[in-house]
């Protein structure tokens, strides 16, 4: 007696399904995605496409848009990985219709639309709007630091810059002795070999660098007489000396600075496992984890994001469809100041006074206040006490549920850590698009379906 068992043979021919239609079933994230697509504007991405019909034909910018957000979706950046995929995978030839845009095409259409990525995260927040997944009552601001595609090996001082600048000049002085001896002072332009092309670029590159550190040395310059000059106006006015301490000259602030040679726009950031090279990436959210803003800054500290993170909030809420003003805004130490609280918002805020373990036992031992609020309470008091209102314990809670777990979803659920463009420009328009994924991806899961 055989076993019961389904026979095979890798050899036998067959016939493919003949219609897209039939390889994947009908809830699968792929056709919710070319559904997504459907329903966007992206008439500015074909006004960059010929109208006369001549030159090789190019790949729909409905199927490329399609891939970016398919392909960001599952956590895949690699353009080359992207083009493996689109020739294995089914669900990636479903994106594409059967055709294979190779790895070159992709990335150039990133690089290319970098700007338009905007558009596209607006266009995936009107739909969630639609869907009836933006309230935005309550919500929560946070950033994360996120890893450029530069190396901490790569930085350097401004002392190091210029030696190594001058060692590539006499470099490639010696290199154009050397060709005009064997090929005549007379060559054309593309007979350059590519070393020295990327030597020239490098140098571009080093000398950015050493230009932005100069720039920062003139600023915190200007900086530290501005807060003299501010200083010696207010005591001549209360005609008495400020207590404090006195501002401190730049070169008495350690440590040295430095620049990043492979991308001059990144930062040395600390992050929760250490210092690394990278951004600031902002994001708004509201309680059902709806990303409503997003934006990468090259400062390390939040303080100075609040006031032009809620600004892009209202900005993004408009441009949705979505006519209403943000309730209450809940951000952690990071965001306090005196200057952030005197500014006049539409929202609430609801800003933690103390680092983030300290305040949440601050929540828990402390009672609630009782009676009414004393006078001449400072500002920081003030919201020390709200914080401890029974109103605000339930709203502070909400906090670490709103905006943190997705970036945990992004770093840890996608494996998005770090970005693959380099600059501040290529870095923030990736991390829009990654947003606008996220958003996607609450939209596939929500099960429901927008209105049109």
């Amino acid at each position: 007696m055989g076993y019961n068992i389904r026979t095979y043979d890798h050899n036998q021919p067959f016939l493919l399904p003949p219609t897209l239609q039939e390889w994947l079933p009908d809830k699968e994230l792929a056709w919710f995605v070319l559904d997504v697509v459907d329903q966007m504007d992206l008439s500015a991405f074909y006004l960059r496409y010929r109208h006369d019909g001549q030159g090789n034909a190019l790949y729909d910018p409905k199927i490329m848009v399609a891939l970016l957000i398919y392909a960001y979706c599952l956590g895949e950046r690699s353009s080359r990985k992207i083009e493996q995929h689109c020739l294995r995978d089914i669900s990636f030839r479903v994106i594409t219709a059967n055709q294979l845009p190779d790895h070159a095409t992709i990335a150039r259409f990133r690089r290319d639309n970098l700007e338009l990525i905007e558009d596209l995260f607006v266009e995936v927040l009107r739909l969630c709007v639609s869907a009836g997944l933006v309230k935005v009552g309550v919500v929560a601001l946070d950033g994360t630091k996120m890893k450029a595609n530069a190396s901490l090996a790569a930085n350097r001082t401004k002392e190091q810059l210029v030696e190594e600048v001058k060692k590539m000049l006499m470099e490639a002085e010696a290199h154009d002795v050397e060709e005009d001896a064997r090929l005549g002072s007379k060559r054309e332009e593309d007979e350059l070999p590519p070393e020295l092309w990327d030597r020239k670029t490098r140098l571009a590159r080093l000398r950015e660098c050493k230009a932005r550190l100069e720039a920062e040395e003139a600023y915190e310059q200007q900086e530290y007489q501005a807060k003299l000059k501010l200083r010696e106006e207010k005591e001549a006015e209360s005609q008495q000396k400020l207590r404090g301490r006195k501002p401190k000259p730049p070169d008495e602030s350690p440590p040295e600075q430095k620049a990043n040679a492979t991308d001059p726009d990144s930062r040395i950031v600390k992050s929760s496992k250490g210092f690394v090279q990278g951004y600031n990436a902002q994001a708004v959210a509201t309680e059902q984890q709806i990303i409503i803003a997003a934006a990468v800054t090259q400062q390390e500290n939040d303080v100075r994001q609040l006031i032009p993170m809620l600004g892009l909030a209202k900005f993004y809420m408009v441009e949705a469809g979505l006519d209403a003003a943000l309730g209450t805004v809940l951000g952690d130490a990071g965001y306090f100041s005196d200057e952030n609280l005197r500014a006049k918002t539409e929202a609430e805020l609801l800003i933690a006074t103390l680092k983030d373990w300290k305040q949440r036992k601050a929540l828990r031992d402390q009672p609630p206040p009782r009676g009414r609020i004393p006078n001449g309470m400072s500002l920081r008091d003030r919201m020390e006490r709200k914080l401890l209102t029974k109103r605000g314990r339930a709203l502070y809670k909400k906090r670490g549920k709103t905006i943190e777990p997705i970036f945990g979803q992004v770093k840890d659920g996608r494996g998005i850590d770090r970005f693959l463009l380099r600059g501040v420009e290529g870095a923030d328009g990736e991390w829009m698009l990654i947003c606008a994924t996220h958003n996607v991806l609450k939209l596939f899961r929500s099960g429901k379906m927008w209105v049109n």
